[in-house]
């Protein structure tokens, strides 16, 4: 039920890149995901391969959607010359974030024609995607049928893409959770309120938990750099049945403290959509629940700090953007006071003042 997911091992000593590797399957994960755009991660990789079991791994690399089938077909052999092996098991494309990346990514001609050039030839197994897309975008790409499974955001604390995960469980694709511990929310460093209100379990297992009481959900990748970081989820790492008495009763406080938030707490159901200044008025607000509620500041300054720097992979304009011009306010079910809750949550998450520029 759990991955090995790579990215951060390109930040640590080569050695200790490899424990990480050899320790995650001594533990049992089969499944080992990395990305040509994680610096030296399948080159890593590759070192490791010639003391591995290759015929009981799943190897996936992901490589993003290019303009031409030359340039993947070149990208395709580099990640297997990189990784020392001669089949990828899973492919992915790497962040279809936008309808323009999907078209690239599909069409007719382009970068699909070397996967499944590749795929004739047994250079690769199953095709998926990745994506950090709205939501639309994932059920457009899931509804072209080209795919056999989906890297996506899901998590106790981010609940939006549950209609895609529950499509694609319909299609009878795989849904691979991407980073449940740290986009779940910081969990390994979680707020003393946040501690709390999930024991006897730590607030990974109680997430990891959660995610896998879902038939839909097949695995979940663990981002880790050091071999110590898989040990917080042994616990859990058998138990995909239904939420025991004992853990559904953690979530019902969970809830119990959404509910604190009174007339603030957004619901983030996207009605209030698109903002004319392009800020990414849910994402926002659910940063400002997981705040205000559990404490979660550092997380929440994590992420808020991501706008305007992380292009499609995060987007929107920082809260203060906000012009007070009213446009979201007839479309919030909730009634929300949002122009006050962007300013507060600017100023909450980075450490300024919002500039109000309408208001006198």
């Amino acid at each position: 039920m759990f991955t090995f997911g790579a990215m951060r091992i390109p930040g640590v000593p080569e050695d200790e890149a490899l424990r990480t590797i050899f320790r995650a399957v001594e533990l049992g994960i089969t499944h080992l995901e990395t990305a040509r755009g994680y610096g030296s991660s399948e080159e890593l990789l590759g070192k490791a391969m010639p003391h591995l079991p290759r015929e009981e791994l799943i190897i996936t690399t992901k490589i993003p959607p290019t303009e031409t089938a030359d340039e993947m077909r070149r990208f395709i052999e580099e990640s297997l010359r990189r990784m020392n092996i001669s089949r990828i098991d899973n492919f992915d494309l790497h962040g279809i974030n936008t309808p323009e990346l999907l078209e690239r990514s599909v069409r007719k001609g382009g970068c699909m024609d070397a996967v499944r050039r590749a795929q004739d030839e047994g250079l690769i197994g199953h095709v998926g995607f990745s994506t950090h897309a709205p939501l639309q975008v994932i059920l457009d790409a899931l509804e072209t049928r080209e795919f056999e499974s989906v890297n996506l955001h899901y998590y106790y604390f981010n609940q939006r893409n549950f209609p895609a995960v529950r499509r694609a469980f319909e299609l009878d694709m795989g849904v691979l959770i991407i980073s449940p511990t740290d986009k779940g929310g910081q969990l390994f460093r979680p707020s003393e309120t946040l501690r709390e209100l999930t024991a006897p379990l730590t607030p990974i297992q109680a997430n990891a938990r959660w995610l896998l009481s879902q038939p839909e959900v097949s695995t979940l990748t663990l981002g880790a750099a050091h071999p110590e970081e898989f040990d917080e989820h042994v616990a859990v790492a058998d138990r995909d049945g239904p939420l025991t008495q004992e853990e559904q009763a953690i979530f019902d406080r969970l809830e119990e403290r959404f509910r604190m938030l009174g007339t603030d707490r957004c619901t983030v159901c996207h009605e209030c959509l698109p903002c004319p200044e392009g800020i990414n008025i849910p994402e926002v607000l659910r940063l400002r629940n997981l705040a205000a509620a559990f404490d979660m500041v550092e997380f929440g300054k994590y992420r808020y700090n991501l706008f305007e720097n992380a292009g499609h992979w995060f987007p929107g304009t920082r809260a203060d953007r906000c012009t007070e011009c009213g446009d979201c306010l007839p479309r919030c079910p909730e009634k929300l006071d949002i122009p006050r809750l962007l300013f507060e949550t600017h100023e909450m998450l980075a450490g300024e003042p919002g500039k109000r520029m309408w208001r006198t």
